[in-house]
């Protein structure tokens, strides 16, 4: 088996890649919401922006022989100025990027590390998910604020008494989420290149053309049969083999 090289971001060498993880994370972990980066955190994250897990030795070689005119171009550029740690949804952390047009960013270094490309398919289902977002959030509440039990409610699977976030709101098969997608793309024959996206509040892919959106939640809501289980239930538990809506189904309202 031939052995794995190491990850090489900035100065930092990692053996695998739970460590570099593991190293970003120490980071966000160390921040406050709203505070700066301290220098030597700066860079590593400046380090990891410009991490390319494609490029070779040899192409590093010759990136440090850039031309002096080279350099003055990319020192007219717009460049970062900040970098601090910001509140995203459900207050969760992440690395925000401002830069000297008074713009920001958010990052997501697992993204970055686990190299993850979006194609256009990938950016449509993003999309998608997005649109639903909320409906699905209110759909849990809804299923709490009708069962709790001292902030409990019964999972549809198991019967089990489970807490907010031991539960998750699942597609009934054969209707799964990615079933309903795949059918409101063919039967309004997108054309997925010419789509345009654009991030939300809260960093989450959203469609540029609101109508798009709006679409997708009523064929959403007029196809999904949701149930809320506890989050280890999988997609093979018996019975979900059903198209029709039962009783036990929650609506989308």
């Amino acid at each position: 088996m031939a052995k794995k090289n190491p990850i090489i971001i900035g100065n930092n060498i990692f053996k695998y890649k739970k460590d570099a993880v593991a190293h970003y994370r120490k980071i966000l972990n160390s921040y406050s919401f709203g505070e700066s980066l301290k220098e030597s955190d700066f860079y590593d994250i400046i380090d990891l922006l410009n991490y390319d897990y494609t490029v070779s030795e040899d192409e590093l070689e010759l990136d440090d022989s850039i031309d002096d005119n080279e350099q003055q171009d990319h020192e007219s550029d717009i460049y970062i100025t900040d970098i601090k740690v910001s509140k995203v949804q459900f207050s969760t952390k992440c690395f925000e990027v401002f830069y000297s047009d008074n713009s920001s960013c958010y990052i997501s270094y697992l993204m970055i590390l686990n190299n993850t490309k979006y194609t256009p398919e990938k950016l449509f289902n993003a999309a998608c998910r997005s649109a639903i977002n909320k409906d699905i959030r209110d759909v849990k509440q809804r299923y709490f604020d009708q069962y709790s039990i001292k902030g409990q409610v019964k999972c549809q699977e198991t019967g089990f008494l489970s807490t907010w976030t031991e539960l998750t709101v699942d597609h009934r098969q054969p209707n799964t989420f990615s079933v309903i997608v795949d059918r409101f793309k063919e039967l309004n024959n997108f054309d997925l290149g010419k789509i345009e996206y654009k991030s939300d509040e809260n960093n989450f892919i959203i469609f540029d053309d609101s109508n798009i959106t709006e679409l997708f939640r009523e064929y959403h809501k007029e196809k999904a049969n949701l149930r809320l289980v506890r989050n280890e239930c999988n997609s093979g538990r018996t019975g979900l083999a059903r198209i029709s809506r039962t009783n036990k189904d929650l609506n989308i309202e």
